[in-house]
């Protein structure tokens, strides 16, 4: 970044502009595996003009920028430009318009899921699209994130139906609109989802909400091998049922979260965590089903969370897994990986992954978003451990290949960042030279969080 550049943009945000080492830090990466990459500055815009300020002047000065939401991505996808800047979108996080009767709203990039559904919980209606961290919706609709309750309720794709964005040239377009559906040209929203900051920065989102259901009942059932949990919730999804969540955890995985969220009357094995969202009535149907499901599998008997507050607490346990693995190492760094597979083969993929893992003797405690395919490995290791990354590294490799052999995807929710840039290379080599040519024709000075996602040279 040039003395020019940096002296226009302390005149216009003044204290909302910071070149400090700490401050720089605390922007540098989100909760991925790599080493910090300090840029060279960190702004805050409050508004879209503002944001557009900065783009074209790092536009016009060729300076790189780096979108920055509330750094929880797993993938690299905000790791700083040590030639460029990162702007923080933190200060953008104002809910804009809540309109319960047409089960939408619109909110600024920084808005995060709790936050939103917080200021909703007197509307009726509610934002339903659940990843583990309390992500910002600017970031989720970056990385197109989904969570927990995508088998119900859909992805960011489905929840989104417009954006603002500011473009790297400073110009501010509005995609989409607030109506169900539209057939207006060029589908740009879903452009931008799951761009990850390379084409422009999402400031504003339109979202669609759904309403709060009647009844809302969460079970845990333990299973004695993960083989019989994955094919539980495969033949659950096959049968048609329409439940909420189907969260698998792995023996390893349950052994940790009970000690880390001090879990009660929970078994140390293979687990499913079901909810059911709808009437009573409806309810008590598809839990009958499940259950006859899960027996046929040498399930346990369901224990219940039909209260806010057991459900919060299961539901908390879930959320927090990352952290509870992440706890186990002092200093500690964790790979999580990410795969989406086609519901008929998630079975055979997750014994797969614990099956590689056990040769390579690694600890891989496991959860997965079954009822849509999606499984999670987190591996914790010690930087310091000469040998651990690089087996890490190759059981990635491993499961990768296997995912596509099975005709799944890379990443369900994570994005690629730069982790998976060679994955994406393997999935999607014939389209790479089509997303290139969107990039160079939107982005001409390749500003935008260049490297991610694929390399432009």
């Amino acid at each position: 970044m040039n003395d020019q550049a940096q002296a226009e943009l302390k005149k216009i945000f003044n204290g909302r502009f910071s070149t400090s080492e700490s401050t720089r830090a605390n922007y540098a990466r989100g909760e991925d595996t790599y080493d910090p990459v300090l840029s060279k500055a960190v702004v805050f815009p409050e508004t879209n003009e503002e944001v557009s300020k900065i783009l074209t002047l790092c536009n016009k000065h060729k300076i790189p920028v780096v979108p920055f939401g509330t750094g929880t991505s797993l993938e690299g996808n905000v790791v700083g430009n040590d030639n460029g800047i990162t702007i923080s979108l933190e200060k953008m996080n104002k809910i804009l318009s809540v309109n319960a009767l047409d089960f939408d709203c619109r909110v600024q990039a920084c808005v995060t899921k709790e936050q939103l559904n917080e200021y909703l919980r007197e509307d009726g209606v509610f934002f339903p699209i659940d990843p583990g961290a309390n992500a910002a919706i600017g970031g989720m609709a970056s990385t197109s994130a989904s969570g927990t309750m995508a088998v119900k309720y859909g992805t960011m794709k489905t929840a989104i139906t417009g954006l603002t964005v500011v473009l790297p040239n400073g110009d501010i377009i509005n995609t989409g609109s607030r109506t169900k559906k539209t057939s207006a040209g060029y589908n740009l929203t879903n452009l931008f989802i799951g761009s990850e900051g390379t084409l422009g920065i999402i400031t504003e989102i339109q979202l669609r909400l759904s309403p709060i259901p009647e009844s809302i009942m969460s079970a845990v059932c333990h299973f004695p091998s993960l083989e019989s949990a994955v094919q539980t919730a495969q033949q659950v999804i096959q049968y048609g049922v329409p439940i909420a969540r189907i969260e698998m955890l792995n023996k390893e995985q349950m052994e940790i979260s009970i000690n880390y969220s001090k879990l009660k009357d929970i078994k140390a094995v293979p687990t499913l965590f079901f909810e059911f969202h709808g009437s009573e009535a409806s309810n008590q149907e598809n839990i009958k089903i499940v259950e006859e499901i899960s027996k046929d599998n040498n399930g346990s008997s369901f224990k219940w969370a039909k209260d806010l507050e057991a459900r919060n607490k299961l539901w908390k346990a879930r959320w927090d897994v990352y952290y509870s693995v992440k706890a186990l190492i002092n200093n500690g760094r964790v790979y999580s990986t990410d795969v989406c597979l086609p519901i008929s083969k998630i079975t055979e993929c997750v014994n797969f992954a614990e099956e590689e893992t056990k040769k390579l003797g690694l600890r891989a405690p496991m959860v997965g978003h079954l009822g849509d395919g999606n499984f999670h490995v987190i591996l914790p290791y010690d930087p310091k451990e000469q040998g651990t990354y690089n087996k890490i590294r190759d059981f990635s490799d491993l499961l990768i290949k296997k995912t596509l052999e099975l005709n799944g995807t890379i990443t369900g929710e994570h994005g690629v960042g730069l982790h998976k840039k060679s994955y994406l290379l393997q999935e999607h080599g014939d389209c790479i030279p089509l997303m290139k040519s969107i990039k160079k024709s939107i982005d001409q000075n390749n500003i935008m969080n260049p490297g991610k996602i694929f390399d432009l040279n």
